[in-house]
């Protein structure tokens, strides 16, 4: 069942959507060489709690993945990791790939976004992943408008990836979000023109494009949680929140402008 949203409960998600940007933004800024990503967790899970806000990841454990309860505020997934890795003391290492992924709950309604950034450089492969991925994530944007379906957010995804030679992940989709972290429909992150729910205003989503370098196939490591590309090639992981309007799409995640360049200058690669 899709749950349409009220203007007030999408100000309420606003809110939420507003930490959560805030959050990344912070978490951004520190992450560097010889920072750990459980560094990088405290700090985000001390933002949000002072902020009178719950770590949405920390302790969830959604129905379609079977690994215990997730323990940590971020996920931050390194390199051929695609999503769900596990902060730790491991150092992060000039030209890895950082992908950060949370989620807070505030006042009841759940913010959820993702950016993935470069440790120092990278060459012209990695900025490619990383520029296409960001693409495809406002190309899914600017379709949700009311009367538009659910297959064109997805199809403009994969329209864009698959244009560049780069795969979309079909494991993990993009989702409903609101007064739970997942709720219907799921947005794939391919899919076909014209099909699909409809899309209404008050419609809330969490759009997250996957990308790799190689395969779109994903496995699970031995301990469960973090999922890697099947043949070890890079990954990069982008996602706002949207929220469909009458007046085009609203993203809920969004920085301040003066947040968002500084988070531009922070990804400026090479």
């Amino acid at each position: 069942m899709i749950i349409l949203k009220s203007a007030e409960e999408i100000e309420k998600m606003r809110k939420a959507g507003g930490l959560v940007a805030r959050v990344l933004e912070a978490v951004v800024e520190k992450a560097g060489a010889g920072v750990t990503t459980l560094e990088l967790d405290r700090l985000a899970e001390k933002i949000i709690r002072d902020a009178g806000a719950v770590p949405a990841f920390k302790g969830y454990q959604p129905d379609f993945i079977k690994c215990g309860p997730y323990p940590a505020t971020l996920c931050t997934s390194l390199n051929s990791e695609v999503v769900h890795g596990i902060p730790d003391d491991r150092p992060l290492e000039e030209g890895d790939i950082l992908s950060i992924d949370t989620g807070v709950e505030l006042d009841g309604y759940f913010g959820d976004a993702a950016v993935s950034v470069v440790i120092g450089e990278a060459g012209p492969e990695v900025r490619k992943l990383m520029e296409v991925t960001q693409h495809s994530l406002k190309a899914a944007i600017v379709m949700c408008r009311p009367g538009n379906r659910v297959g064109d957010v997805s199809h403009a995804v994969q329209a864009v990836v698959e244009a560049e030679g780069l795969n979309v992940v079909r494991r993990f989709v993009g989702h409903g979000i609101g007064t739970s972290m997942h709720e219907d429909p799921p947005v794939p992150n391919y899919g076909t023109p014209g099909t699909g729910p409809v899309l209404k205003a008050g419609m809330v989503f969490a759009l997250e494009p996957m990308v790799n370098m190689g395969t779109h196939e994903v496995e699970a490591s031995a301990d469960c949680w973090p999922v890697h590309t099947a043949d070890g090639s890079l990954s990069a992981h982008f996602e706002h929140t949207v929220a469909v309007t009458d007046d085009g799409p609203d993203v809920l995640t969004a920085n301040s402008p003066a947040a968002a360049g500084r988070m531009e200058k922070k990804r400026r690669l090479g």
